[in-house]
């Protein structure tokens, strides 16, 4: 038998395994890399965060990815090129993590890779009637294995498509399983480029349980911030956006968009919700040179009003679940003072109640999807459109 296989088979039978989680979303600031303690799996899976860090992208790497990023007429060179040097740039990054928390590679079972998105086409978006849903992650796994020593699993995306799903989000798999509480309805809400959430019922009955996407999170407001106030990535503790005043014309304008009114599970990502949707909005509205604090304030309230109208779609206000918040949009005040002010009965909180550190919560998840592909089995979640029961990932070995 091949030693990799012989060895993943050994891994598979383990009651405990350490699994590092990554995750490089679309701020592009760098790779969030978590190194995590899972043991058993299924419904009795438990999980520990050891070390988690977010090793910072070079400037002339981030503007390479940008390059290709959710643009239809990319270059098919660079992409092919990208593919190829994200893997082996993760892989260097994850080295490099391990000598800091001073963590062999031979303690390391598994390195889950979530990749890089550059593009999410869910037929919502392309409307071609002969096209599946797809969406495209880069960053060979196969670098990532051969260059750190570590099988690799990666590309998670593409099973949940072929099984019948968008390809996101995600989050339900692993949320279901370490964040469930018999007795508790909660709210797993993930402020990231994109904002999604997931319900997890107090009865834990899966076939109740969903995660959707609910529209733009950071990313519109990190892009603009981009453009217009050079060297700034994102507007920090929403200081712009608190000065500038909110534009009603501009927000409906905004929410004039038939994704608001599909059914949940969905999914989007910025290939609709770009700057040149906002363009297009300020132009339909008359708002074109609204100046940019007044902009910032008025897509800060165009993410939150997508959050409360998805979560006040679906459940009970009387009876609102909690709410842990994670993601980069949770660190923005304003965003979080509007969520709070529309939802008056639901008792906010972050996954650092449930030791978790919030922004190591997307690597973490990747981290547990991997643990189940080796040594799980699929969760039944009921025969629902958008939510299949299925494990994700493909095997890389490193030899």
């Amino acid at each position: 038998m091949n030693n990799s296989i012989q060895k993943l088979y050994s891994i598979a039978n383990k009651n405990e395994r350490l699994i590092i989680g990554l995750m490089s979303g679309t701020s592009m600031d760098g790779l969030d890399v978590a190194l995590c303690h899972c043991k058993n799996n299924g419904s009795q899976t438990q999980v520990e965060l050891l070390n988690f860090i977010t090793m910072p992208y070079l400037d002339d790497f981030r503007a390479d990815v940008k390059s290709i990023f959710s643009r239809r007429d990319a270059d098919l060179q660079k992409v092919c090129l990208l593919n190829e040097l994200i893997g082996i740039t993760h892989a260097d990054l994850i080295l490099q993590s391990l000598k800091k928390w001073n963590v062999s590679v031979e303690q390391v079972d598994i390195i889950a890779s979530h990749g890089q998105t550059i593009f999410h086409a869910p037929k919502s978006l392309h409307q071609l009637d002969n096209y599946p849903n797809a969406t495209l992650q880069i960053g060979d796994g196969d670098h990532i294995a051969v260059k750190t020593g570590i099988i690799t699993i990666s590309d998670f995306r593409q099973k949940h498509l072929a099984a019948g799903g968008e390809g996101a989000p995600l989050a339900v798999y692993g949320d279901y399983l370490v964040f469930s509480k018999t007795g508790e309805d909660r709210i797993m809400l993930n402020i990231g480029g994109i904002a999604n959430f997931t319900f997890l019922p107090g009865d834990r009955d899966a076939s109740k349980v969903f995660s959707t996407d609910v529209g733009p999170g950071n990313t519109l407001m990190d892009h603009f911030v981009q453009k217009h106030f050079p060297g700034e990535y994102y507007d920090k503790d929403g200081k712009r956006a608190k000065s500038g005043k909110p534009n009603n014309d501009l927000l409906n304008a905004l929410l004039d968009n038939g994704f608001f009114t599909i059914g949940f599970p969905k999914t989007t990502g910025p290939e609709l919700f770009s700057l040149a949707y906002l363009i297009q909005a300020q132009e339909v509205s008359g708002t074109i040179n609204l100046c940019e604090e007044d902009v910032l304030a008025t897509l800060c309230h165009f993410s939150a009003k997508g959050i409360i109208d998805a979560i006040k779609r679906t459940i009970d206000s009387s009876t609102m679940p909690k709410i842990f918040m994670s993601g980069g949009g949770m660190h923005n005040p304003l965003l979080v003072e509007i969520l709070k002010e529309a939802l008056p009965t639901a008792l906010f909180s972050t996954t650092d109640e449930l030791e978790i550190n919030p922004d190591a919560k997307e690597a973490v998840l990747f981290a547990l999807l991997a643990n189940e592909t080796i040594a799980g089995n699929p969760i039944n979640f009921g025969d629902r459109e958008g939510v299949p029961s299925v494990c994700m990932g493909k095997i890389s070995l490193p030899n």
